[in-house]
């Protein structure tokens, strides 16, 4: 491939050598570096790829795309532009093929409820005869083959390697959870998306190596909406102006005020024994009755994110209704059998704005007790952990404080400022750091119609210490505590 093919929709000057020489491949880390190859010099959080220049001039590195001075021979090209990881977005779409060309591309960006309308999406969608792709925070499926997550929102060159995978396995539309990161960051820059998608906003993300304020979170919320077609908005948070100030693209909104262009009118929470749904009638631009499997209000708005973005794909309303009916979306609300006196529940909810609404929605359903068991991660904004203990304090009935990922923190400082924050409020703790032991003692010690909790790990199957990712899951500590009580 010709290097300017690669360079073709960038602006760049040439500081060394020329750019139309032949290149094998395009690569972003030193390690992977071949003969012929070019690599694009990336300044990131934890190393600057420019301080590799010489090392993968020396492996045979044919060109480098740098923003900043580097020393290569002179055999090596050097491509100067503003922003590599701008130029890593649009090479790699190139070098793919302009994959995401050939699909209609649905962005969902927002502090919560992305991941669970990303899964809904693609079921309706595939209801109808749609082959979708997904990428998320769980996970990337491309047909039938699923790779796990590392990042909300990819690296730029890794959507574009699954663009081209899922054009090339006949897929015809994806849907993608687009983050304030991945998109402060450009992974998704140059991407014309079908549909943009907001869902909400909460003071999340804030702090070292994320977003510097929260005006900055929103600005960067706001870039998906200067690079789709239609976007789609929830009119009832109260950022979604801000977050649209700048959009370019035609708008449509959903909410349950008069407002909203479709509206959740007549909602409906509904309780059996283990089961928690909710039902609710679709008003404005469509008119049917819905029944979801999930409970809560942040259910409605995400089943309702749904029906917006299906809308446009011509979908009957009989095939919305039956896949909303069965979708479940694993770690998101996901019931756990641990008793037939009370209901365990394995959620996402790792920040303040996620677990409030959990906890409000629970709330809902007039449990005995809701007991909630969490931690926080380390080598994150402190502001979280005080914000999580404050909410579980006066939400839940009971806490139980444990671990979650450590990384290089100590779990006890961590636990120690989840405690500054429960102490502002008058609610009942203790602290117990090894996680399958917290779920031991809120399983003993459950009452007849309690609710438990078990939050922030969610779909996760790892913990994560001083660098290290050990396998943990918590469906499989509530078995092993339960086969160990049986036991006994």
């Amino acid at each position: 491939m010709r290097l300017t093919q690669l360079l073709e929709r960038l602006r760049y000057e040439v500081s060394q050598g020329s750019d139309e020489i032949n290149v094998t491949e395009l690569i972003n880390d030193s390690r992977k570096v071949t003969e012929g190859s070019v690599f694009v010099c990336i300044s990131g959080a934890v190393s600057d790829g420019h301080a590799y220049a010489g090392d993968v001039a020396e492996k045979g590195a044919a060109a480098l795309v740098v923003e900043k001075d580097v020393d290569v021979p002179e055999n090596v090209t050097v491509i100067r532009v503003e922003d590599t990881r701008y130029a890593l977005a649009l090479m790699s779409a190139a070098y793919f093929g302009y994959p995401a060309e050939k699909l209609k591309v649905i962005g969902i960006t927002g502090t919560k409820g992305k991941t669970t309308t990303t899964y809904m999406v693609k079921s309706i969608l595939e209801g109808v005869g749609h082959k979708v792709g997904l990428i998320g925070t769980i996970e990337a499926l491309i047909g039938e083959k699923s790779i796990p997550a590392n990042n909300t929102t990819p690296e730029s060159y890794t959507i574009h390697k699954y663009f081209a995978e899922m054009v090339e396995a006949g897929c015809d539309s994806v849907v993608m959870e687009v983050s304030s990161q991945g998109l402060m960051l450009h992974r998704t820059a140059g991407i014309m998306f079908e549909i943009g998608i907001f869902t909400n906003l909460g003071e999340d993300h804030i702090g070292p190596n994320e977003h510097k304020d929260f005006e900055d979170y929103k600005r960067c919320k706001g870039i998906l909406f200067t690079q789709c077609r239609l976007g789609i908005a929830n009119v009832d948070d109260p950022w979604y102006e801000d977050v649209f100030k700048d959009a370019t693209c035609k708008v449509e909104t959903f909410g349950f005020t008069e407002k909203a262009d479709l509206r959740a009118v007549d909602i409906e929470h509904i309780t059996r024994p283990g089961y928690l749904g909710v039902r609710y009638h679709v008003s404005g631009l469509m008119d049917f009755d819905v029944e979801i499997d999930i409970p809560g209000d942040f259910s409605v708005y995400n089943s309702l994110t749904a029906i917006a973005v299906c809308r446009h794909f011509d979908v009957p309303v009989e095939n919305i209704q039956k896949a909303l009916k069965v979708a479940k979306v694993r770690g998101r609300i996901e019931m756990v059998k641990v008793s037939d006196e009370f209901t365990m529940m394995i959620d996402y909810a790792h920040n303040a704005m996620s677990l409030e609404s959990l906890l409000h929605t629970l709330r809902d359903y007039r449990p005995e007790r809701i007991v909630t068991i969490f931690g926080c991660g380390g080598n994150r904004s402190k502001t979280r952990r005080y914000e999580m203990g404050e909410v579980s304090g006066r939400m839940s009935d009971f806490t139980v404080i444990t671990s979650d990922n450590p990384r290089f923190e100590e779990p006890q400082d961590i636990i120690d400022d989840i405690i500054t924050g429960i102490k502002k409020t008058d609610g009942e703790y203790i602290a117990i750091c090894d996680r399958k032991e917290a779920i031991r003692y809120s399983i003993e010690h459950g009452r007849p119609g309690d609710v438990i909790v078990l939050a922030g790990k969610g779909h996760e199957t790892y913990q994560e210490i001083k660098g290290v990712k050990y396998d943990m899951d918590d469906r499989i500590l509530v078995k092993e505590v339960l086969e160990e009580m049986h036991v006994r």
